[in-house]
């Protein structure tokens, strides 16, 4: 008794390591399944462990009908078709191996015992009544069953093929509309692959199973005939003995393959007539049948009917009846159960919805930062699914800006918008249009650098984005344009520059208190010393900083160095509590940094200058407020004749291809920039204090 107990206790670590082997090896199990099956077909089997794999078929077989009539719709059963043809190799490798088994030792009753059994049992020995019940199964299989889920199996992969643009545009749609996230997007459009992958591949294996039942009945035929000749040839059998014996065995043969290829035939076609649906499929044929009452009663009266004609079984008709009768009371009874069901929910939705409605309030009240909204012409552009570039250039806008500007850029939503032309585009800003442009779908941008002399045909227009004059060309004529020395650029390239431009223009209104907490917080990983000197004891409140980076990005100073900025900051704060004064000094320590973007080819700094008498002037109006802003206040004539001086001088020296800056002191610096920023936008305002000493400076014009 103790060694028994040691050799199950010896044997369960064994057990478990298998069964967590087959688990983690799927791909292993079915290698050897596979390889199994086909030697199968070579060496003979012994008895008992022929009786074994009969028995895994009709278990294999019953299993995928009962999973078929499960799920609740096909994709759940997407491995169906790979298993259909395994099962169907498995089960003529069966047909191989007992008809070898029969031929071979048929004559000695050494035949597997299920083989016998179904023989002798299921038909009662009579081999006859077993061949006509085998042919039976092997027509309702072969031209019922296999022929019509062959033929809804083809008809399905064909509309499942021609209605794939239109789920793919849908998606889209719903996409672009905003009601789903790229991430179910994405998940939707492989579902419609997979459902297309499906139904074509059901759409192959139901050959096999058509083939399948050909050849059971060729094995059958053959098992017979053979059977028959060697019995009578080889064995001494008399034609009686040889006739009922290996037909006998052939027709059990014959049965013991069909029933499970019939299961298989109907979980295939159980599976390429069902639609997606939210129940298994007793559930959802109750729910349906269940809703007409009506067919219940109307049945019952008809099988009552039948129960008085003379002949026919009263007691099973009145017994069928009355149960028909019952089924449709509880049919009434479910329908008005439900209506309540479904009237008290309607009342639980619209308490939700009102609650809902207040809560939306704060997903109605959220502004997107950064929207670019589209015409319908324009959808391909933005939609990834299309081969869309937007999207892909928009990141890498976003880490660029990143890079350069120190800042980090809010996501920056795609949208269609309906209300716009097919073609045009617009970008917005907190819900507010900042810019728009029009563009024309498969034509390329065509603009001169300069010294291009050869015209090219096209619709002339101007640049979206600096409103330069371009010319519209069609795909076709792409290379002849690029050839004749004009710069060419796609739609994508035009809106990721534009996108660009406004960056660059409205920065200082990106930039938030959060944003910046987070780049403090990232600073005071590797300097809290720095940090902690800038914002302790309140020297400068949050919002101050911000106004400060605010001040630089505005003049497109760059503050990824955000180190150097709370260097400076630390410097001044505990005298300067100003955000204007405070980006003056910041300014100075930055200003290698921008006097790097505005080198020529020589490492010169190209500039202008005002005279003595124009800078007292301007210093005359200069005002300084309490708080330490500053701003000049000249009377109109002496303020148009300055800036009229200096808007001459600056297009003089940009028609010649230089883009000189102005050189001021330092105490105006910033008050003539924001009075000159509205006429000349992009006009850079340096004071010397912030060019370094090692620069090169050349002054092209001392303005009088």
């Amino acid at each position: 008794m103790a060694k028994s107990s040691t050799q199950v206790a010896t044997n369960s670590p064994t057990s478990s390591l298998t069964a967590q082997a087959m688990t983690k090896n799927p791909d292993l199990i079915m290698a050897v399944v596979v390889v199994g099956t086909v030697l199968m077909m070579i060496f003979p089997l012994p008895v008992f462990f022929l009786d074994f794999l009969l028995a895994i078929s009709i278990s294999v077989a019953l299993i995928i009908l009962l999973v078929s009539i499960y799920i609740t719709k096909p994709l759940e059963f997407g491995v169906f078709p790979t298993l259909l043809l395994i099962s169907t190799l498995f089960r003529l490798s069966l047909n191989v191996a007992t008809t070898r088994n029969i031929l071979l030792h048929g004559a000695d009753g050494e035949v597997a015992n299920l083989v016998v059994g179904f023989g002798k049992v299921v038909v009662g020995g009579n081999f006859v009544v077993g061949f006509v019940i085998f042919i039976i199964l092997m027509v309702i299989n072969f031209i019922v069953i296999t022929k019509g889920a062959g033929r809804v199996a083809e008809v399905a992969a064909r509309f499942t093929l021609d209605a794939m643009p239109g789920k793919q545009m849908a998606i889209d749609a719903e996409l672009n509309a905003g009601h789903i996230n790229a991430d179910e997007a994405k998940k939707r459009r492989k579902s419609v692959e997979k459902e297309a992958d499906f139904y074509g591949a059901m759409d192959g294996a139901s050959k096999f199973v058509r083939g399948d039942a050909i050849a059971g009945i060729i094995i059958t035929v053959v098992n017979i005939i053979v059977g028959f000749s060697i019995g009578v040839l080889m064995h001494d059998l008399t034609p009686q003995d040889s006739a009922a014996r290996f037909t006998l065995f052939a027709v059990g043969d014959g049965l013991i393959s069909a029933i499970p290829a019939l299961m298989i035939s109907t979980a295939a076609g159980i599976i390429v007539t069902r639609a997606t649906s939210e129940g298994n499929l007793g559930s959802e044929v109750l729910n349906q049948i269940r809703i007409h009452p009506k067919a219940f009663y109307i049945a019952a009266g008809l099988i009552f009917c039948l129960a008085l004609i003379p002949g026919f079984p009263k007691l099973s008709f009145f017994i069928l009846g009355s149960i028909l009768v019952i089924f449709g009371r509880m049919s009434h009874n479910w329908i008005d159960n439900k209506k309540k069901t479904e009237e008290s929910m309607k009342d639980a939705d619209e308490r939700k919805k009102d609650e809902k409605d207040v809560n939306n309030l704060d997903s109605i009240m959220k502004i997107d930062m950064l929207a670019i909204e589209v015409g319908h012409g324009l959808v391909p552009l933005i939609d990834p699914a299309q081969d869309g570039e937007v999207v892909d250039r928009i990141q890498g806008i976003r880490k660029q800006f990143a890079q350069e500007m120190g800042i980090i850029i809010p996501q920056v939503q795609l949208r269609d918008n309906l209300q716009l032309d097919p073609g045009s585009y617009q970008i917005l800003l907190k819900s507010n249009k900042i810019s728009q442009g029009n563009l024309m779908v498969d034509y390329f941008l065509a603009m001169d650098p300069g010294g291009v002399d050869l015209p090219i045909s096209g619709e002339t227009t101007k640049d979206p984005v600096y409103g330069l004059p371009a010319i519209w060309v069609h795909k076709r004529d792409k290379d002849e344009a690029v050839f004749r020395g004009y710069t060419v650029v796609n739609c994508s390239t035009v809106i990721a520059t534009h996108v660009t431009k406004v960056l660059k223009e409205h920065a200082a209104e990106l930039i938030t208190r959060q944003d910046m907490q987070y780049l403090i917080d990232k600073l005071k990983e590797s300097n809290p010393k720095v940090v902690d000197e800038v914002l302790q004891s309140d020297r400068l409140s949050l919002g101050e900083i911000v106004k400060v980076v605010q001040n630089l990005l505005r003049e497109d100073v760059s503050v990824r160095d955000i180190l150097t900025l709370f260097e400076c900051l630390a410097d001044h704060c505990r005298i300067i509590k100003n955000p204007d004064v405070l980006s003056e000094q910041c300014r100075k320590s930055f200003g290698r940094n921008i006097v790097q973007k505005l080198l020529n080819e020589k490492e010169e700094v190209l500039v202008v200058t005002f005279d003595r008498l124009i800078e007292d002037i301007l210093s005359g109006g200069l005002v300084t407020t309490e708080n330490g802003t500053s701003y000049i206040n000249l009377d109109a004539k002496n303020a148009q004749e300055i800036l009229q001086k200096l808007m001459k001088s600056i297009a003089a020296f940009e028609r010649e291809g230089s883009q000189p800056v102005l050189l001021i002191s330092a105490k105006m610096r910033q008050a003539f920039q924001r009075l000159v920023s509205r006429y000349i936008p992009h006009l850079v305002v340096l004071s010397y204090d912030e060019i370094p000493g090692d620069v090169n400076i050349k002054n092209l014009e001392m303005i009088i």
